[in-house]
């Protein structure tokens, strides 16, 4: 049996699998199989996956079920003692996976080993580093209260610490990865590669109102249930971790068109709830530039307006 089981949920996702499968492909630890799971692809996902000579590569076709979904089929079908996922348009960096696993072997108390992420642009031309945090042990407090995992590419988990809380909650259609850390940060330790080794591409375009409004909705639901077990010393983080998924919904309407003035009003509104909920996040670096982006957008989407005043199809 292989060492470790990597998954990877594939949708219409022609444009970047071949890349995502390449960067498992050239990890420094080969001891793995690589499990592709086609959620229902109407593009050349298939074609292009069947395409490649590799006897680690395992594929699975069933009708669209969504990642939730695809991810659970995924680790039905592992037979790994850890476990991987990797989303189709994502990339590691060669180490990835050894690091990870030695994290792992040198804290057999650690359930989860996680590392940093780059931020890469829609063309995977460009990166950014991410935040580097230094979170293990019992990281459930710094979990509610901030993602840090950033992605569903991120960790490597053992098989036995996913067998003991069970599946991805395929109910939510955002957020479903930060209800999965959170679930295993109350029953196991986390242990962190301090190193940048995810890509984690990022569109683009936008989100549209809509999808920010599903993703914050999500979000609020994963806070609901999830407080409805946190141990009492932690109860109080709940406002905290309320206003972090306002800061995140007034980011997305931020990053919409400079003409769509409902969005930059949603960002105000989202903030302001942000702010109320927990007042000291105003002395936070990210707060402070949501405040100072807002009152940009603000200002330029108000020129924007009076220069097509006149043209009110140039105005959302």
């Amino acid at each position: 049996m292989p060492t470790i089981s990597v998954i990877i949920p594939a949708y219409n996702a022609e444009r970047t699998i071949l890349e995502t499968i390449s960067s498992v492909q050239q990890q420094t630890f080969s001891d793995f199989e690589l499990i592709i799971i086609n959620d229902g692809s109407t593009d050349r996902t298939l074609e292009l996956i069947q395409n490649i000579q590799d006897e680690r590569l395992k594929i699975f076709s069933y009708e669209n079920g969504g990642l939730p979904v695809a991810r659970n089929r995924g680790i039905s079908l592992a037979s790994g003692e850890f476990i991987a996922f990797l989303d189709a348009d994502d990339l590691w960096t060669p180490d990835k996976l050894e690091l990870q696993l030695t994290a792992l072997q040198q804290n057999p108390e650690a359930g989860v080993a996680y590392s940093w992420t780059y931020f890469m642009d829609e063309q995977g031309k460009s990166s950014i580093p991410g935040v580097s945090l230094f979170f293990e042990g019992d990281v459930q407090a710094n979990l509610l209260v901030n993602n840090f995992l950033a992605s569903g590419s991120n960790p490597l988990v053992r098989k036995q610490a996913i067998e003991s809380v069970g599946e991805f909650d395929s109910n939510y259609t955002a957020c479903e990865d930060w209800d999965y850390w959170l679930r295993l940060s109350a029953a196991w330790n986390f242990v962190v590669v301090p190193k940048h080794q995810i890509f984690y591409r990022q569109s683009a375009t936008s989100m549209s109102s809509t999808k920010v409004k599903n993703m914050e909705d999500n979000g609020l639901l994963v806070i609901e249930k999830t407080f409805q077990s946190v141990k009492p010393e932690l109860q109080y983080l709940k406002n905290q971790s309320l206003a972090w998924i306002y800061q995140y919904s007034t980011q997305q309407y931020l990053k919409q068109n400079i003409n769509n003035i409902e969005a930059v009003r949603h960002a105000r509104e989202k903030l302001w709830q942000a702010i109320r909920l927990h007042p000291p996040i105003l002395l936070a670096n990210y707060a402070q530039d949501l405040i100072i982006w807002l009152i940009k957008k603000w200002i330029l989407t108000k020129i924007y307006i009076l220069r097509n005043k006149n043209n009110p199809l140039m105005i959302k």
